[in-house]
């Protein structure tokens, strides 16, 4: 990851909770620690965050209340080429006329840039999602009430909602904190919640997945393997993974990262 890139990150991986440690930010940046440590100092000294005792803070922290996990602008600069393939073979399932979810994730808001030229009616709790095809496709969308959640982007309540009880879906599209034995793992008890209720709605539900997921583990089980009906993923999935998803009865969907060029131009053209 180029040093302005990871600044990016570090930022604002800093003002998605009260401290980020050097340990979690090179996780997320697949740095080392001296590298870290010199990016913290540095920005610093810019004074775009605050230098703590073993990692960072932001200057200026949001007053709201954030969710576990990963900021949305973090996780988007993640495995994007896996993400546009797999979000890609996720498109290609949805037929006019149907009522599909989309639940909010970077992998899944890539979905976006390929329903363009379709007309389906989504659900979804991602403002970034819904905000896109409102501007960009003929599609039809509704959105739940409740709180925006601006660094992952989506939109949560936690008395549920009467629009998405009512809202049937021929296919569930869902990303993951982590996918395992278990099943689908998530990070925060609100997107646990909020997701449950939709998982009820939908025929078929569709986990997209690049394959570092199935390395990724969190406390909170949202459903079991039982419930998913296919796992998109990328060719870097390990054998073992495609074992347990086939004794699981998962149907498995490789994507190709590999774009031919035009597609890639295209997409580039619909997000500047």
């Amino acid at each position: 990851m180029h040093e302005t890139e990871r600044h990016r990150v570090i930022i604002a991986a800093a003002q998605s909770r009260p401290v980020i440690t050097v340990a979690e930010l090179c996780e997320i940046t697949g740095s080392s620690e001296a590298t870290i440590r010199r990016d913290i100092g540095a920005l610093d000294v810019q004074g775009k965050l605050r230098r703590v005792r073993g990692g960072a803070e932001a200057i200026n922290p949001p007053a709201q209340g954030e969710l576990m996990g990963r900021p949305f602008s973090v996780n988007e600069t993640l495995n994007i080429k896996q993400k546009r393939a797999i979000a890609r073979a996720a498109a290609e399932m949805c037929r006019d006329g149907e009522p599909i979810i989309i639940n909010g994730g970077t992998t899944t808001y890539q979905m976006v840039h390929f329903l363009t030229g379709k007309r389906v009616s989504v659900f979804t709790n991602s403002f970034a999602i819904a905000e896109f095809l409102i501007h960009n496709s003929r599609c039809s969308v509704v959105i739940p009430g409740g709180t925006i959640y601006r660094e992952q982007n989506v939109i949560l309540s936690p008395f549920g909602g009467v629009v998405a009880s009512h809202f049937y879906a021929r296919r569930m599209f869902i990303g993951c904190q982590g996918i395992g034995p278990h099943g689908l793992m998530e990070a925060d008890p609100m997107v646990v919640q909020s997701e449950l209720a939709l998982i009820g709605q939908a025929d078929e539900v569709i986990v997209l997945a690049d394959s570092t997921k199935f390395s990724g583990r969190s406390s909170l089980i949202l459903c079991g393997l039982d419930r998913i009906s296919a796992v998109i993923t990328d060719s870097g999935i390990r054998d073992e993974d495609r074992q347990m998803l086939e004794t699981a009865g998962v149907r498995l969907i490789v994507a190709d990262a590999t774009a031919p060029a035009e597609a890639e131009e295209s997409l580039a053209e619909a997000t500047e």
